[in-house]
């Protein structure tokens, strides 16, 4: 029997290709087990900096990258520990067959880790959307969404970064100084887009407006629908899409109409010069009565103006922050009452009726 475990098949013993399969097939067969206890001790982690953590649901997201990567890891240093057969090791484009299994093997193992990474990104994500979801500024979503694929991306270059350092040998040193000056020049060309991002940034943290505002800049007037790295996207009042640089967001003049405490109305009268002092008294009276609704707040009105054509009345009113239909309609009927009273008093507007004279 020992002659058997010690007889050397490809550079090794049969006792080596022995050890090195039941170390593998022990971590196949338990990796259902290993990876639930490592994803225990991952969890306690997690949940030292973010309390009421989902167990169920952390484990059920990482356990299984977590126990392909325990798999890979065992399987590649168990393999290493062999030695690579001399007639296998031919060599293809300068590069011999060992060093390649070796770099795929390197390659493997660093996705398979930042996948797992990854993952645990989202879980976080997720977590922080939830507790985002219960507050009603929806700011903090959009905050979420950009550090989640932000992270992602710096893991993703780190990621890239390992396989050309340890996978193929590379000088990351001198890759990441030619990155920078590429980088500076790229920066220059780009700009305006990275002034747009800045902006997003000041409007993420400044808070100027958010996702459902009724917002006015430049010559757009529209809701918020989305608040984006580049650029804010608003839907208009003529249900168009218009999408908005941030850098203009941020540095024109913004008016945040749902932020208004009160809507305001103005109301002009041109009444004809005939209209005596005591019908014009008893009209403002009536008007001031007009005005007394419970959906205006307050209200200015007087006699701003007497002329050779008109006596011009003119107010202007308040109303509570009310949606934009119901301010239409109190505006629409304060104007027929005001008609109607016109009508009752017999007043007549200027230019109403005009007298022709011709002087032969």
């Amino acid at each position: 029997m020992n002659d058997i475990l010690n007889r050397v098949w490809w550079d090794n013993p049969v006792r080596s290709y022995l050890i090195v399969a039941a170390v593998i097939g022990f971590v196949w067969i338990f990796r259902p087990l290993i990876s639930r206890y490592f994803a225990g001790l991952l969890y306690g982690v997690v949940r030292r900096i973010w309390k009421n953590v989902d167990k169920p649901a952390f484990t059920s997201l990482v356990v299984k990258p977590l126990g392909l990567f325990l798999l890979l890891l065992v399987s590649i240093a168990a393999l290493y520990k062999l030695n690579f057969p001399d007639q296998l090791n031919e060599t293809i484009y300068d590069f011999t067959i060992k060093e390649i299994i070796h770099s795929a093997g390197t390659i493997i193992l660093i996705v398979t880790l930042f996948g797992l990474l990854l993952r645990i990104i989202d879980f976080i994500a997720l977590i922080l959307e939830r507790k985002a979801n219960l507050t009603p500024d929806q700011t903090d979503n959009q905050l979420i969404v950009f550090f989640k694929d932000f992270f992602k991306v710096i893991l993703v270059i780190i990621g890239i970064m390992l396989v050309l350092r340890y996978a193929f040998k590379q000088d990351v040193g001198g890759l990441l100084t030619g990155l920078s000056i590429v980088g500076a020049a790229i920066a220059l060309a780009l700009r305006e887009s990275l002034e747009n991002l800045i902006a997003s940034f000041i409007i993420f943290f400044d808070k100027p407006f958010v996702m459902g505002d009724l917002v006015k800049v430049n010559a757009v007037t529209g809701t918020v629908e989305k608040i984006g790295l580049r650029s804010t996207r608003i839907r208009t009042d003529q249900k168009t899409f218009v999408t908005v640089p941030n850098k203009q967001m941020v540095d024109s003049i913004l008016d945040n109409l749902s932020l208004r405490t009160q809507r305001r109305a103005d109301l002009r009268l041109e009444l004809g010069p005939q209209t005596s002092s005591a019908a014009l008294e008893q009209f403002l009276g009536k008007l001031q009565e007009i005005l007394k609704r419970p959906e205006i707040a307050e209200f200015n009105l007087a006699l701003t103006d007497i002329t050779s054509t008109a006596m011009v009345v003119s107010s202007d009113y308040y109303t509570h922050p009310i949606a934009w239909t119901e301010f239409l309609k109190v505006k629409q009927e304060v104007n027929l009452t005001v008609l109607r009273t016109l009508e009752e008093m017999k007043i007549e507007l200027a230019g109403a009726s005009t007298d022709v004279r011709m002087i032969p």
